[in-house]
């Protein structure tokens, strides 16, 4: 299955973004494993709509689910749910490879 979080950095090692719509970068994974790096640096200077624009991004890249720490606004929740993407919140103040860890073992909350 594969999954995207939402990360400070390139690999599982970096610490999660909170954030989604505006997270540094999206890491497209299966099992433990980054298969793609999506740069989403660009939508920090957006003042608004960029939670749909970043849902879109992982349209196409065969994702199941997210992981994230606060969870996408309304009209990026809905477009992840037109996508068919799982939301899963709480992984913050984590590295990516924790946050990982915790949605295998259910302790994080779907959105």
């Amino acid at each position: 299955m594969k999954f995207a979080l939402t990360s400070r950095g390139q690999s599982l090692a970096d610490p999660m973004d909170a954030r989604f719509g505006r997270a540094d970068y999206l890491l497209i994974c299966e099992d433990d494993k980054v298969l793609k790096v999506i740069d989403n640096l660009g939508n920090k200077s957006q003042a608004h709509g960029v939670g749909p624009v970043t849902a879109a991004k992982l349209e196409g890249e065969g994702v199941e689910v997210l992981i994230t720490g606060n969870g996408p606004g309304g009209n990026a929740k809905r477009v992840l749910q037109e996508l068919g993407i799982k939301v899963y919140v709480g992984a913050m103040d984590m590295s990516g490879s924790q946050a990982v860890a915790d949605y295998q073992a259910g302790k994080l909350k779907e959105f």
